[in-house]
């Protein structure tokens, strides 16, 4: 029987040659794995993918291909491209690499990954410790968000945050490999059996939300979501969504957030998440006018999410009614 094979897949839009480097990473990382490395150009429409189409031909990568997306569906819905597109010559393979484009796997990080999954049937996802490249730590395991998470994070208040502290959203500071809630999908392995299973991702989310739904539908299957401490990536994060500069918080976090509670648990929960954020929000920018303090929200950020929110609400009421 031949060995377990890995497709690993990296995400490009506009970044050609960051993902060229981070391709060139996995393809050292993947010297003694069986399989592939497919790079999806999500539509930049920038030469990227003749870029890179170029780069893999010159280099000899005969392990690489680049293929394009017929259009810019979003982190999901581009990896979701590279799952469908499988192995060059049409078959399955057994696990599901995913490497950001600006991310860069330690030489045997993503075979320690495989060798887990080889040893561990019940894992689902195994996903890798993630640096800065200054060497920081970056915090990328979590649990599932909730009515007691956006209350913790939109209060932002001492004594409410140790109350809710088994609530809060980011898990920091894990020093062993162990079970998490979900992982960030910077360096992410799956079973393509469990995605045959389950479905990919969703495609509603363009941005954002889209690795915790996949982790919450693997958990619910019976699968566990593992943190592998021994698997190191190192990170630059958010090149290409410019997360680190917005200027405010775009409309697509919105809808990500407000479709992940009202798919996982209903639109009257998601509307009740909203309502507490928006009221401990507001304690916390009330709080932080009166003693001078920052309050870490972007510019007219709760204005926009109870505008945003509201509209979602009444529309899916709406088309209800319309059904």
């Amino acid at each position: 029987m031949s060995n377990p094979t890995v497709l690993t897949i990296v995400l490009n839009y506009k970044t050609a040659q960051m993902t060229i480097d981070a391709a060139a990473s996995a393809l050292v990382a993947m010297a003694d794995l069986p399989g592939e490395i497919v790079i999806v150009d999500n539509d930049s429409q920038d030469g990227s993918f003749e870029a890179m189409s170029a780069h893999v031909q010159t280099e000899g990568w005969d392990r690489t291909r680049v293929i394009q997306s017929a259009s810019n569906g979003g982190y999901g819905a581009g990896n979701n491209v590279g799952i469908r597109a499988g192995l060059s010559d049409g078959s399955r393979p057994d696990f599901i690499y995913i490497l950001n484009s600006d991310a860069f796997p330690q030489p045997d990080a993503i075979k320690v990954l495989y060798d887990h999954m080889l040893a561990n049937p019940t894992t689902g996802f195994a996903g890798s410790f993630i640096h800065g490249d200054d060497g920081a730590p970056h915090t990328t395991t979590f649990r599932f968000p909730s009515i007691f998470s956006e209350i913790e994070g939109a209060i932002r208040f001492g004594p409410v945050s140790r109350v809710l502290r088994n609530y809060r959203v980011p898990v920091d500071d894990i020093e062993t490999t162990r079970p998490v809630d979900w992982l960030a999908g910077a360096s992410l392995m799956m079973r393509q059996d469990l995605l045959d299973r389950i479905g990919l991702f969703d495609e509603t989310f363009f941005l954002y939300f889209e690795e915790t739904d996949l982790c919450r539908r693997a958990r619910k299957a019976g699968f566990e979501i593992i943190y592998v401490k021994e698997s190191v990536v190192m990170h630059l994060g958010s090149v290409s969504t410019g997360m680190k500069t917005w200027a405010k918080t775009p409309t697509y976090w919105y809808d990500s957030r407000f479709y992940y509670f009202a798919k996982n648990h209903g639109k009257s929960y998601a509307a009740a998440a909203t309502l507490l954020h928006l009221t401990c929000g507001s304690l916390n920018w009330l709080r932080c006018t009166l003693t001078g303090k920052p309050s870490g929200l972007s510019p007219a950020f709760l204005r926009r999410m109870a505008g945003h929110d509201l509209k979602a609400l009444f529309a899916s009421r709406a088309s209800q009614i319309g059904d």
